[in-house]
């Protein structure tokens, strides 16, 4: 394999180290991929193995169709989530989609994301829309262009009673994404469980503290902490 495919198939192994290390873990499930620069479809975790157990060699090639290209192992049944935003969006370079406690509960609680701490401003102005088409798995193609379409050009997607898919340019980014994501809604929940008149930042204010604070650096910075963290 060419170094340029080697590092993709090591920075999923990272990132999967990276999710698992801060609560996105769930037994085998939750994966991560990132565009094959041929246009040959994804590169992705296998399948069968725990976020935290996915090191370079278990990173594999899937087709839009379905198909095991590269690398061997089994495939993950909702690689559409994957190859159908890839398709849909020519900005993304990688996709995560994990089952994270927080942000699976506040889904499912109806409440939209608020940017009462730093972390939800991450996410303005579009914020984080909801899929509601059905909270079973993504499996076909159809049901993964769905998806893409609700995520709209917005960086992160409840699929509600089932987990979260978060994209960006790069997989450090949409890492970054997922992590900051999981976090936003761990904050927001804590916030409203003492009760009282909570606040938070209004629309102009969000935008000038994503630019303040989740710069390009500044985000490359946060993946360089998580992987150190992770390791």
């Amino acid at each position: 394999m060419s170094e340029e495919i080697e590092h993709i198939r090591t920075l999923i192994g990272q990132s999967s180290q990276v999710l698992a290390a801060n609560g996105s873990g769930d037994l085998i499930w939750g994966h991560v991929s990132v565009r094959d620069p041929e246009g040959r479809g994804a590169w992705l975790k296998q399948a069968s193995f725990g976020l935290e157990e996915i090191s370079k060699d278990r990173v594999h090639l899937v087709s839009p169709e379905g198909e095991v290209l590269e690398g061997g192992g089994q495939r993950h049944s909702e690689y559409p989530i994957h190859t159908e935003i890839l398709e849909a969006r020519s900005d993304v370079g990688a996709v995560v989609h994990v089952h994270s406690r927080f942000a699976v509960a506040l889904a499912a609680s109806g409440s939209p994301l608020l940017p009462v701490s730093h972390e939800a401003n991450y996410f303005a102005p579009l914020g984080v829309p909801r899929y509601e088409e059905t909270a079973d798995l993504i499996l076909t193609r159809e049901l993964g262009k769905s998806v893409a379409n609700a995520l709209g050009k917005a960086s992160a997607l409840f699929l509600v009673n089932h987990g979260v898919v978060c994209v960006g340019p790069d997989l450090q980014t949409a890492t970054f994404a997922a992590v900051i994501l999981d976090r936003a809604c761990a904050q927001q929940l804590l916030t409203v469980q003492y009760g009282g008149s909570p606040s938070w930042s209004d629309a102009d204010e969000s935008l000038a503290k994503l630019e303040h604070i989740y710069s390009p650096p500044a985000i490359r910075q946060a993946w360089d902490y998580l992987v150190r963290q992770s390791a």
